[in-house]
């Protein structure tokens, strides 16, 4: 059962074949960093996750690079607007090396409480100003810009198939993400490297064949990246599907003009929008709703996880705590049913290879995660197959939908002093017929995550 992939470059699903037998290059785009991630952010990441061991899980040795966008990324995707970085410095009256550096380290609690498999090589766009001023240079000397106003431009009528991952319409001279510049010769064409003449409030600045206090812009940061970490061809490029129109075509013109290599990359994959109220889910909008967020209402970092899966990654995703508090539920049977099977005895490989199958079939099918959490239930709810043949699918499962089963049962046993203490103390109480203190004793044990139950040798204590 062979891996089938939807390509946007080809508007087609297509068996993956990596450049290299069983070796596969792929670059996701990270985070900008000048505030947390929101749900929709980290949706991203999970469809990313899920990509990657699923191609593990199918045997191939997958190399992630994942940028952090820490300078250059502007409000409007494009060449307009004001740096993203700055204004994130603004609204915390901090300098922008102050904000990276508080955000790249919320995104990686995020994703270590998403259990995301880390990416293989995270780079900062600022530890790469000299690879992104190469590749401008190369493509300088092979007449693909211009300088003009300050500014290094890319010229992209010298690409005859510019715009071919979105299929835009060049001839409307009019892009809905792109405002007038007065210095593009088309309204197409894209910064490559700004200078102190077009934002003077810029902190981030080096020095370059083009002049001094100038930074990078956006689109060159990812091409400079990956094809350092990557080489000049790659196997598969993610990101969300507002990436399309703008970035991914942008890093596309200038990286198979600088390589000379086509395609550039050979699978684009992008996932679609968590969608809030009637709008996507977005941080310039100030409309989003932070992982930290859910858990303050009591969810888990993986009933988020549980929640996404439930829907394919090339559909909207309707956000909704009701929804949520389903997925929730869900899990938690999940888990319940998983601690409550017998890891020894009898077993079926023939059995057990149905499971596999149908599962390999399912996830091998452009990601097909609802279908995929369909056999995970008909497997648990399966009476001709004994525990250990659900315990061993199940954990087969979960490395491809990484929910953290292995770990469930050191971690839910294991109860922290704190509420050991409070639930003798509440013991002691009963005994005293101190009824009052009891019921506030169990409030303290509610709050700190627990719930006690009252059993004739004394009581029971369990994760809420």
């Amino acid at each position: 059962m062979s891996l089938t992939l939807y390509n946007t470059l080809t508007k087609t699903r297509e068996k993956f074949v990596p450049l290299k037998d069983k070796t596969v290059g792929m670059y996701a785009c990270g985070p900008t960093v000048y505030n947390y991630m929101h749900i929709g952010n980290l949706r991203s990441f999970l469809f990313e996750d899920i990509l990657k061991r699923t191609l593990l899980f199918n045997g191939f040795k997958v190399k992630q690079v994942m940028n952090i966008t820490d300078v250059g990324h502007l409000t409007s995707d494009a060449d307009a607007g004001e740096d993203k970085m700055l204004k994130g410095a603004r609204r915390e009256n901090k300098t922008v090396w102050q904000v990276a550096d508080i955000y790249t380290k919320a995104f990686q609690n995020d994703i270590k409480k998403m259990n995301l498999l880390p990416a293989n090589k995270l780079c900062k766009a600022t530890d790469h100003i000299k690879e992104q001023i190469e590749m401008i240079k190369i493509l300088e000397k092979k007449g693909y810009t211009y300088f003009k106003g300050g500014n290094v431009y890319f010229d992209t009528s010298k690409v005859n198939d510019y715009g071919k991952l979105a299929q835009l319409d060049l001839d409307a001279d009019s892009q809905a993400r792109v405002e007038r510049d007065p210095n593009k010769k088309n309204p197409h064409d894209f910064v490559l490297w700004f200078t102190k003449s077009k934002f003077q409030e810029q902190e981030m600045k080096w020095d370059s064949p083009w002049g001094k206090s100038g930074y990078p812009g956006w689109h060159i940061e990812c091409s400079a990246m990956a094809t350092k970490y990557l080489g000049k061809q790659f196997d598969i490029h993610c990101g969300g599907i507002d990436h399309i129109p703008v970035h991914h075509t942008n890093e596309i013109a200038q990286s198979e003009a600088a390589n000379g290599k086509k395609p550039w990359v050979k699978y684009w994959l992008h996932k679609e929008f968590l969608v809030l109220g009637k709008e996507k889910m977005a941080k310039s909008g100030e409309n989003f709703v932070t992982l930290s967020a859910l858990i303050e209402k009591g969810f888990d970092a993986l009933d988020y996880r549980y929640f996404c899966l439930g829907t394919h990654y090339r559909k909207p995703l309707m956000f909704s705590y009701e929804a949520l508090e389903g997925a929730k539920a869900a899990r938690k049977r999940l888990t319940e049913r998983y601690l409550e099977l017998k890891k020894t005895g009898l077993f079926s490989i023939q059995k057990q290879k149905k499971y596999l199958e149908d599962f390999t079939k399912d996830i091998n099918d452009d990601l097909n995660t609802p279908k995929v959490l369909a056999v995970l239930w008909d497997v648990l709810k399966d009476e001709s197959l004994t525990d250990k043949d659900k315990y061993s699918l199940l954990l087969a499962f979960d490395k491809v939908l990484g929910f953290n089963l292995k770990g469930l049962k050191k971690e839910n046993t294991k109860i922290p002093a704190e509420v050991k203490k409070i639930a003798e103390l509440r013991l002691q109480a009963r005994h005293n017929k101190d009824w009052k203190k009891a019921d506030e004793l169990r409030e303290k044990i509610k709050e700190l995550g627990y719930i006690v139950g009252d059993t004739k040798e004394g009581y029971d204590l369990i994760k809420a």
